[in-house]
């Protein structure tokens, strides 16, 4: 029996061994990328100086053409992440800040976002190889429920996130291999799909007083950065639209922008538009704020 304790207990020993090289080899490759995802540029990329950034969801990513404001004279670069919230936005501003960027503008799409103050386990993920090298992770962090697997156990994060930042993730991020996710200052064109689905329901949506845009709120406040909150448009079968007075009736100063865009033929999907209706938006944001901006 003695024998049979120590050979387990000499397991889990190389076990725990094994985690702790896999976690150290893993880390170093993630922490020392900056070209395949907003997350790496944004943690290790030298301070920045821009006009204008665009925070939020897939309804950023896709509605706000930067280029085109660049065109006007504006720098600018869109760091809106798919399938994120505005947990994930908060998070990114901060390490922004802290790496000591010059932002003169935030324009954050805040409507269909406002509705949970949940992460995004796709997005959270980008995160997870920072957590021991930040303390600004750890802390923004610090009252999931998961914490303390994530922060304590060697290369959990790793597996717990394998479709993120596992095996085929770090290999690819090992040889640098390129993504679009960076090209054309973080806006992604999405394309015109005749099968897409043109209509959709908003109606058990409920818009919270979200405490991750009053956390993004603070952070301009207090390092002078204007900040312009906006809602952005949806295809004209959507049901729930009161949504967007709902909205408005919580946070008086997000300018409604929901119909900017008419026209399924401007959109991919009922909740995104396609790169000439992005196109037309961002034109209308640009005539709209323009004078708005801090330069």
């Amino acid at each position: 029996m003695k024998h049979f304790v120590i050979f387990i207990v000499k397991i889990l020993g190389l076990l725990l061994l094994l985690a702790l090289a896999l976690d150290f080899c893993y880390t170093a490759i993630f922490t020392h990328s900056v070209s395949r995802n907003k997350v790496e540029f944004v943690w290790n990329s030298p301070p920045q100086n821009y006009d204008v950034v665009f925070l939020g969801t897939s309804r950023a990513n896709n509605h706000f053409v930067a280029p085109l404001f660049e065109e006007q004279g504006i720098s600018a670069y869109n760091f809106g992440m798919s399938g994120s919230h505005l947990f994930e936005a908060s998070l990114l501003l901060k390490k922004m800040l802290a790496n000591k960027w010059q932002l003169k503008n935030c324009i954050i799409e805040t409507d269909l976002n406002l509705s949970n103050e949940k992460r995004d386990d796709g997005t959270f993920a980008r995160f997870m190889p920072f957590l021991h090298q930040d303390t600004l992770v750890a802390q923004h962090i610090k009252h999931e429920p998961d914490f303390n697997a994530l922060y304590y156990v060697p290369f959990y994060r790793y597996i717990r996130f394998d479709a993120k930042i596992g095996t085929r993730a770090c290999y690819k991020t090992l040889l640098q291999e390129p993504t679009n996710t960076l090209s054309h200052l973080g806006y992604y064109a999405l394309g015109h799909n005749p099968k897409a689905n043109m209509k959709n329901d908003i109606r058990n949506l409920k818009p919270l007083r979200n405490k991750y845009y009053e956390e993004i709120k603070a952070l301009c406040k207090a390092n002078g950065i204007q900040l312009i909150a906006v809602t952005t448009p949806m295809c004209s079968n959507v049901k729930g639209r009161t949504y967007f007075e709902k909205v408005q009736k919580i946070y008086p100063e997000i300018i409604p922008m929901e119909h900017y865009v008419r026209g399924d033929a401007y959109f991919s999907s009922c909740g995104h538009l396609n790169d000439a209706g992005a196109k037309l938006f961002t034109g209308k944001v640009l005539k709209t704020l323009k004078d708005k901006l801090n330069k």
